[in-house]
């Protein structure tokens, strides 16, 4: 029980620092908007983006969201890691820009197993 708490927040922690913290920190930067439009979407996709991701990583960090939400953020992280490998893929090929969102896919799902487990011994 012990280890999978720890697990949680450990995989929890990591999902929000790069999927809440960094965006709001770093969306605007001119980098950040380089990559955007490298991938081809328009500016305010990434603006709808960060929003997005920020307001899911609050929703897996904050215990007293209900789990209903806390499934809908799941799901969104990984439909958008999966999409970042495509567009990464098919813009630049195969490489570590396309596998890195497979790695943090990896820890989305560790976190979505150990919540689980907690949420059933409750």
């Amino acid at each position: 029980m012990k280890a999978n708490r720890i697990i949680f927040w450990v995989s929890t922690t990591i999902i929000f620092l790069f999927e809440g913290v960094m965006p709001a920190l770093f969306s605007q930067t001119k980098d950040a908007k380089e990559g955007i439009s490298h991938l081809g979407y328009p500016e305010y996709f990434g603006i709808m983006l960060t929003v997005f991701k920020v307001l899911g990583a609050l929703s897996l960090i904050i215990p007293k969201v209900p789990g209903r939400i806390k499934e809908w953020a799941y799901a969104g992280f990984a439909i958008d890691f999966i999409a970042a490998c495509v567009s990464h893929w098919v813009v630049d090929g195969f490489g570590f820009f396309a596998i890195f969102p497979l790695i943090i896919l990896a820890i989305l799902i560790v976190s979505y197993v150990t919540y689980h487990k907690l949420k059933a011994v409750a």
